[in-house]
């Protein structure tokens, strides 16, 4: 990585962004939310997708948003550091191939994570 790359990258993280009222961190991706959700207090993690992919996917949808990324815990395991985690990624105004006119789009997945970044030993 050259040394200005560098520095933009982490001028990026430095530099919340704010919408509906929450304060979002750009992140590459969702992992480092993830990471702050299982240390969070209130289990939350909230950033907004940003990189080369990030670009092409708001241009190919023609998309009136960035991606946001919302990272909730929604089960604390035994093993410290460990939860089931609940990851939505969603973007406003995006037009599908087919559609007639653009609408939020979201994708939900859950993973049980810890902090190693490895899955619990127990899900107890």
């Amino acid at each position: 990585m050259k040394l200005i790359d560098a520095v933009a990258l982490l001028a990026a993280f430095a530099l919340p962004v704010f919408a509906d009222d929450v304060r979002r961190t750009p992140v590459p991706d969702a992992r480092p939310l993830m990471l702050a959700a299982l240390q969070a207090a209130d289990g939350q993690a909230h950033g907004i997708l940003s990189g080369d992919m990030a670009d092409a996917i708001t241009k190919r949808f023609g998309a009136t948003s960035p991606i946001f990324i919302d990272v909730s815990t929604e089960k604390r395991y035994a093993q410290p550091g460990c939860s089931r985690l609940k990851v939505t990624f969603w973007q406003d105004g995006v037009l599908l191939p087919g559609a007639t006119t653009a609408r939020r789009q979201t994708m939900d997945f859950g993973i049980n994570y810890c902090l190693d970044g490895r899955p619990p030993q127990s899900l107890r």
